[in-house]
């Protein structure tokens, strides 16, 4: 193996200085790109968050096509949940990104499969 590599990157700490509690399977934004929370984190502490792999997310109204671009939007409003808790969208704006559609969703489903 090389000897400048570092880890394999399948996940990478994060210390959680947003002001609440991060639970675990929720997306974090950071630094313009979207992770996974892989357990909760509290309010200053420092947990492991997830670069890659599939996850289902709560997505916002609209057909998504498989292999498309996805940005969370905090402020979203998902397909049946809670107003303003945050979705999966194909506008990027100043929404981070995420990844890409891993499988295609229809304009009535509520998640999308997410390739991170």
């Amino acid at each position: 193996m090389a000897r400048n590599h570092i880890q394999s990157g399948d996940s990478m700490p994060f210390t959680n200085t947003t002001g609440t509690d991060i639970l675990s399977g929720q997306v974090v934004p950071a630094g313009g790109r979207c992770f996974i929370a892989m357990g909760d984190i509290p309010d200053g502490a420092t947990g492991e968050l997830a670069t890659c792999d599939v996850w289902e997310l709560p997505k916002a109204t609209g057909a998504i096509i498989q292999g498309a671009d996805l940005f969370f939007d905090a402020d979203g409003d998902p397909v049946g949940g809670i107003a303003g808790s945050g979705a999966m969208t194909t506008i990027a704006g100043e929404n981070p990104g995420a990844g890409y559609a891993f499988a295609p969703a229809a304009d009535t489903d509520a998640t999308v499969f997410v390739k991170f």
